[in-house]
C-alpha cells in the first residue's frame, strides 16, 4: 500500500466512524441522543467496519483502480454501500430510529429488531469485506500502467 493510499484509508475510515457515530450516538454530541445504551459489541464493530470502510476506499485512489472493472463484472460498490448501510442500522438505537419505529412500532423495535441487531453486524462487516475482496481481486488480474492510463 503507497503512502497516499494509506492516508486516504485513515482518513476514510475516520470520516466513517465519525458519520455513523455520531447520529447513532456512540459519540456523544448535543444534537442526538440514545433512550437505550450502546450494546457492548456496538463500539467493536463500528471500529471493524470502520477500518474495512477506510481500507475499501484506499482501493478507489489510483489510476489502476478506474481502469480495472472487467465489462459487466461486479466491482464492490453495491457490497460497500450495503455493509454501511447494516452497520448504520446495527449500532443505532432501536427505539430511535424512525424508519424501525414507523414499521414496527416502539414494541417491534424491542421485540423485533434488537434481536436482529448483531446479524446486521455481521452482514455489514461480511458485505465490506466482500467488497474489499472483489476490488482487490480485480486490481490484480486487470493491472494498468499509470504511465498509459492518461487520455
Amino acid at each position: 500500500m503507497t503512502i497516499h493510499r494509506a492516508v486516504v484509508a485513515v482518513v476514510a475510515a475516520s470520516a466513517f466512524l465519525v458519520v455513523i457515530a455520531v447520529p447513532t450516538d456512540l459519540i456523544d454530541t448535543p444534537w442526538f441522543s440514545r433512550e437505550i445504551p450502546p450494546t457492548w459489541w456496538s463500539w467493536p464493530s463500528m471500529v471493524v467496519t470502520a477500518v474495512l470502510a477506510g481500507l475499501l476506499a484506499a482501493t478507489y485512489v489510483n489510476p489502476r483502480s478506474a481502469n480495472s472493472q472487467i465489462e459487466g463484472r461486479d466491482d464492490g460498490r453495491r457490497h460497500g454501500i450495503a455493509g454501511g448501510l447494516l452497520t448504520f442500522f446495527a449500532v443505532g438505537c432501536p427505539v430511535c430510529n424512525k424508519l424501525v419505529l414507523i414499521a414496527l412500532g416502539s414494541a417491534g423495535a424491542m421485540t423485533w429488531f434488537a434481536p436482529l441487531q448483531p446479524l446486521l453486524v455481521v452482514a455489514g462487516i461480511a458485505a465490506l469485506g466482500w467488497a474489499l475482496r472483489t476490488r482487490i481481486v480485480g486490481q490484480r488480474e486487470c493491472p494498468v500502467d499509470a504511465a498509459r492510463s492518461g487520455p
